[in-house]
């Protein structure tokens, strides 16, 4: 198996997991609060957290089975010029990761962990739910240069490099 097929399976597990973990956490919630008459304290803030994490996972997975958004720069180009839009295309989202979810990301949840700020109602260190942007873009990056380098062997085969 290759590294890109046990990120694929470790993380599509992973979203499988905190998906069930959100529906089992929000029929809790309105369990308790319609049928118990005593509204859990907990719930609210915990699938707010998972929502997040799921989100921000949810979207580098969607990005390593290319299943993002895709704007064709060049539509109907072949070639040369396909190859180089599509190695600046994975460039471009490298680059975004690395800086906003990597570096922006892991700035926050080093300043969090500093303060040592923790959640109000399951008491969790902040650190550990704004670990998810950091995370999330260290895939993306992942998944972006491992398309560039699949394509850039793709172009080398046929001698058309760009």
């Amino acid at each position: 198996m290759s590294v890109r097929a046990a990120v694929d399976r470790v993380l599509g597990t992973l979203l499988v997991v905190l998906m069930a973990a959100s529906v089992v956490n929000v029929l809790w919630q309105v369990l308790s609060r319609y049928v118990l008459g005593s509204p859990s304290s907990f719930t609210d803030e915990l699938a707010r957290y998972l929502l997040v994490w799921v989100g921000l996972l949810g979207s580098a997975y969607a990005a390593g089975q290319r299943l993002h958004v895709a704007v064709d720069l060049l539509p109907g180009r072949t070639g040369r010029l396909r190859a180089a839009s599509t190695l600046l295309a994975h460039g471009v989202v490298t680059l975004f990761a690395l800086a906003v979810l990597v570096v922006g990301g892991g700035g926050l949840v080093r300043l969090v962990a500093e303060l040592g700020q923790h959640s109000a109602a399951l008491g969790v260190p902040l650190a550990w739910v704004y670990l998810a942007a950091p995370l999330a873009g260290g895939l993306v990056v992942f998944y972006a240069l491992s398309d560039a380098h699949a394509e850039w062997r793709r172009i080398s085969r046929r001698g058309d490099t760009p």
